[in-house]
């Protein structure tokens, strides 16, 4: 049996972009709520060397939206990454959950075996779609939107597990 791998990635990430939007909307409250400025929320991050709330937002919808993009053989989407509010960042999960309507399992059909060349950074990797999707794409876009809820969670944002898995 193999994976489906539109199952595997554009359900996937349009259910997490969903809980993550309402991970924000109640840090939106939360800091209204203890009269909090919303940019100490958005300017967070957990250590000094990694990157704030809004990066880690950004990062995640990255991958959401590139990996199912570079599957299909389609342009990814540039964003300007120039979000500051949580409007913006709002606005920006909206905009990826948009696109991944756009996929249809047909899309991606033979993509686990078509290669997938990228370059992050100063490194460039070139390996099959299911190998980018289940070891590069999914682990990155679980890290950010996990650091993202932990940046929260750490400033007091009472949130919670079913919160992040989007059951509540």
């Amino acid at each position: 049996m193999t994976i489906s791998m539109y199952e595997a990635s554009v359900p996937v990430f349009s259910a997490r972009l969903k809980a993550l939007s309402n991970v924000l909307s109640i840090a939106e409250q939360n800091a209204l709520d203890r009269k909090i400025d919303p940019q100490v929320f958005l300017t967070s991050r957990l250590a000094p060397d990694m990157y704030a709330l809004t990066r880690q937002v950004q990062i995640a919808t990255d991958h959401a939206k590139g990996a199912p993009s570079r599957l299909a053989g389609r342009e990814v989407p540039k964003y300007e990454d120039n979000e500051a509010s949580f409007a913006d960042l709002q606005a920006r999960i909206a905009k990826t959950v948009d696109h991944l309507a756009t996929f249809s399992a047909a899309d991606m059909d033979g993509s686990d075996d078509r290669m997938i060349e990228l370059k992050l950074g100063q490194r460039e990797f070139s390996m099959a779609g299911m190998q980018y999707l289940l070891h590069l794409a999914m682990p990155n876009f679980y890290f950010h939107l996990t650091t993202a809820y932990d940046i929260l969670r750490h400033n007091g944002v009472p949130l919670s597990k079913a919160i992040f898995m989007g059951s509540r």
